[in-house]
């Protein structure tokens, strides 16, 4: 079976690495903070938070201490706040090592489109531009095929781009999967506990090869 969103979230902090200031973008990335375990690391929030902490139980909510996607959440022992202009400057300082992003599409060059649906609302491409071009290292989490079926992993993205070529690999609920270095699709690292690679094959828009590291 596909993994579930836990599942995910747990697999994608095995790359979160021990004293790594990791940003993470909203929706399931979210959930990654549950499975880091006892590893020190200091989650980065673009809204100015660094050691931002998990969120807060029934009742204990401050609506002053939020996230970049507005989820109220708590600060760390050792955690600080400060403004924007100082968060960004981390960001496009390269001073992220890792930013975790949700996605519309990403392409097996690496391209990354998670801001924009032509013809949907668009509120504006906001931080993801920053993070996706100022982090060390591009993760992204996201279900391998839309609401309507439509594969997220392609072949060329025909959103708008957020950012070219900075994708290393993806996390998907069929999968782990990185951008193969002559670009020809995707290599898989691992599959999910009975997925096939004719099912996962089936729902990519690009090739994908058994690649050199894969688990199973």
């Amino acid at each position: 079976m596909p993994w579930d969103k836990q599942a995910m979230a747990k697999r994608a902090a095995q790359e979160v690495e021990d004293g790594a200031i990791v940003n993470l973008g909203i929706g399931l990335p979210t959930l990654i903070p549950d499975h880091i375990g006892d590893k020190q690391v200091w989650l980065q929030s673009e809204n100015g938070i660094l050691g931002m902490g998990p969120f807060p139980y029934a009742g204990d909510e401050d609506p002053q201490i939020i996230n970049a996607g507005k989820q109220t959440v708590t600060i760390a022992t050792g955690g600080s706040c400060f403004d924007s202009l100082t968060s960004f400057t981390m960001i496009r300082g390269g001073h992220v090592d890792l930013a975790v992003l949700g996605t519309m599409q990403v392409a097996q060059n690496g391209d990354l489109a998670n801001w924009s649906i032509p013809g949907g609302k668009t509120m504006g491409i906001g931080g993801a531009m920053d993070l996706a071009a100022g982090a060390k290292r591009i993760i992204v989490l996201t279900r391998h095929v839309t609401k309507k079926g439509d594969p997220k992993l392609l072949e060329a993205c025909t959103y708008p781009l957020t950012a070219q070529g900075v994708v290393s690999r993806i996390i998907t609920d069929l999968g782990v999967f990185d951008i193969r270095a002559d670009h020809d699709g995707f290599d898989i690292v691992e599959l999910a506990e009975g997925v096939s690679e004719q099912e996962a094959q089936a729902k990519t828009g690009a090739k994908l090869t058994r690649g050199a590291n894969a688990e199973r």
